[in-house]
């Protein structure tokens, strides 16, 4: 068992303001028993609106110290260093084995719903698995349920989640019994007489289709891959003018640019898949095409009265939806940024601008957020991503999302397992070069002590990542809710969060937050056994290491093994 020795316990909630006039954070008292033991480190933090960046370097072979911030290659990479500012340069910190933080969402389909593929999958850094809805059955979703509580049943430390994502409300056009290739300033028409499909007609699965649209509409076909203008219509018949042509296959989705179909967010057929997911015990359900909160309030009160304990994700991905996203956002549990369908509905130099929004208001909220949609779309059909695809990943790691979603790709693509390593290396890589300010920002109002006071959870998740930061400690928190855990994935700690819990639901919920590593663990009455048991189980796993030290933080929603009124940070020393 694990011996411990406590450097520092009971840390008092320190206000921020009580640090502005320390330049370095390791100058407060607070951290001056903790610093005397171990290396000081002088970690610089933002005074005002300027701070220090810490820059993320590479260590060769040769011992010469060199900027990965230009051309970078994975197998090139020995270690990653740390060069704290440039006043200290040459105190490093190094870490030979980094860890991701921002989860990897991958959609199960034929390329990928076998066991051994949903195996390799969560190796190469799955922590999601999507059951997309609009494809498949319930018994082909119920294999990969099957097998990924399978994977989850056999490990304490690695886990997947399972999101259900709802078809929703879809516009298709209908079957054909071959594609139909369409040609610019070709005249084709959309009716809602069913099982029509000709050279010049196919048939539209919404019977509002004709009212919905107006002449001069912008109808698109997947997206924008196709696009054709209305010139007429009739009582059942929408006659329209090819803009852009292509090859129209069955069941495409059709959109009307800067309209959203007047169809319930949640159709007949989504509440027998939520049934299915109920039945299931899934995580997540990822409901389509939300225009209000109301409907996000309905499912959740459809939830509670069948005492499910699911979270609600919005996708956001109808027009709609703009003027209701914080209302649609405070209302969920998450959110995800459906690119596809936003882009088709409002202009597609929009879409940037709105999912940069959508993960500040997230992130404002304490929401995970989720991007996704054509985030490798050409690994569908090729090995190696376009830079643009690449650029893509790492600006969502930048603006702070807590997941990326692969959808075609790992469905039906020809390379499920290199997509997945393409994102977990450019995330990773980003992840490294951010710059860390070691007090993070302060998103509370720290203004009103009362505020404060009714909040003593975020406090201690605010000053357990400054001292995490501080000290280069991961972090440590027991949770039967998972509350403390996501306040301090909300913080983003530079060094990892392990999030210890005695409760299976909650270790698949953390899966999906940012730099959390849930673990199933039983706890006992006695906390310094438990702490004892945890860290005896990092170090069998080598997630930390003999000499290392740990921030342990006890606060949250529920107390365990402190009075409600106590709240604790604690740095401890890992001994054998």
């Amino acid at each position: 068992m694990a011996g411990i020795t406590t450097l520092l316990t009971d840390a008092y909630p320190v206000a921020a303001a009580d640090f502005s006039s320390f330049r370095c954070l390791t100058d407060h008292p607070l951290f001056e028993s903790a610093t005397n033991l171990i290396h000081k480190r002088r970690l610089f933090f933002s005074k005002g609106d300027s701070f220090s960046p810490i820059r993320s370097m590479q260590n060769t072979q040769t011992g010469v110290v060199t900027s990965t911030n230009g051309h970078f290659t994975a197998d090139k990479v020995k270690s990653m260093v740390e060069v704290l500012d440039i006043e200290a340069l040459g105190q490093v910190k190094v870490d030979s084995s980094p860890r991701r933080k921002t989860k990897i969402v991958c959609t199960i389909g034929p390329s990928t719903s076998t066991r051994e593929m949903i195996w390799k999958l969560a190796e190469a850094g799955m922590n999601v698995a999507r059951l997309n809805m609009s494809h498949g059955d319930h018994a082909s979703h119920q294999k990969t349920i099957d097998l990924v509580k399978e994977y989850n049943a056999q490990f304490k430390d690695k886990v997947i989640a399972i999101m259900l994502d709802t078809k929703g409300p879809e516009v298709r056009s209908g079957d054909v019994p071959r594609p139909i290739q369409l040609k610019e300033g070709q005249e084709f028409s959309f009716t809602i007489k069913r099982g029509v499909s000709t050279e010049n007609t196919v048939s539209v699965n919404y019977d509002d289709f004709v009212n919905d649209v107006e002449v001069e509409d912008i109808i698109l076909v997947d997206g924008g891959m196709m696009s054709l203008v209305v010139k007429s219509k009739t009582k059942d018949l929408v006659t329209c003018v090819v803009v852009d042509g292509g090859e129209l296959k069955s069941r495409r989705h059709l959109n009307v640019r800067g309209k959203s179909a007047t169809l319930p967010s949640i159709t007949d057929k989504d509440w027998e898949d939520i049934k299915f997911g109920v039945d299931n015990q899934v995580d997540f359900y990822a409901v389509s095409f939300v225009k209000d909160a109301k409907v996000v309030h309905e499912l959740k009160d459809h939830l509670k009265g069948c005492y499910a304990d699911i979270h609600v994700i919005v996708k956001i991905e109808s027009a709609d939806s703009i003027p209701n996203l914080h209302s649609i956002i405070s209302a969920s549990d998450g959110a995800m940024v459906a690119r596809g369908d936003l882009g088709a509905e409002l202009p597609i130099e929009e879409v940037p601008l709105l999912q940069e929004d959508i993960i500040r208001r997230c992130r404002d909220m304490h929401k995970p957020v989720i991007v996704a949609t054509n985030m490798l779309e050409s690994m569908i059909n090729h090995p190696t991503p376009t830079r643009a695809e690449v650029s893509d990943i790492a600006i969502a790691v930048r603006e702070g999302a807590d997941a990326v979603m692969l959808s075609g790709e790992t469905a039906h693509g020809k390379y499920p397992i290199k997509a997945v390593k393409v994102m977990h290396t450019v995330a990773l890589r980003t992840e490294l070069s951010l710059p860390v300010n070691v007090m993070p920002p302060v998103r509370f109002n720290a203004h009103k002590g009362d505020h404060l006071q009714s909040h003593m959870g975020e406090m201690f998740a605010f000053h357990s990542t400054t001292m995490a930061n501080t000290l280069d400690t991961p972090v440590l928190v027991f949770t039967r809710t998972g509350s403390m855990a996501i306040l301090l994935s909300h913080y983003r700690p530079s060094p990892s969060i392990f999030a210890f819990t005695n409760e299976e639901r909650i270790k698949q919920r953390l899966a999906l937050y940012q730099g959390v590593i849930p673990i199933y663990m039983q706890f006992s009455d006695d906390a310094e056994e438990t702490f004892a048991r945890a860290l005896k189980l990092l170090m069998d796993k080598n997630l930390v290491t003999e000499g290392e030290s740990v921030t342990l933080v006890q606060s949250g929603a529920q107390p365990i093994w402190r009075n409600e009124s106590t709240h604790h940070i604690q740095v401890r020393k890992v001994e054998p």
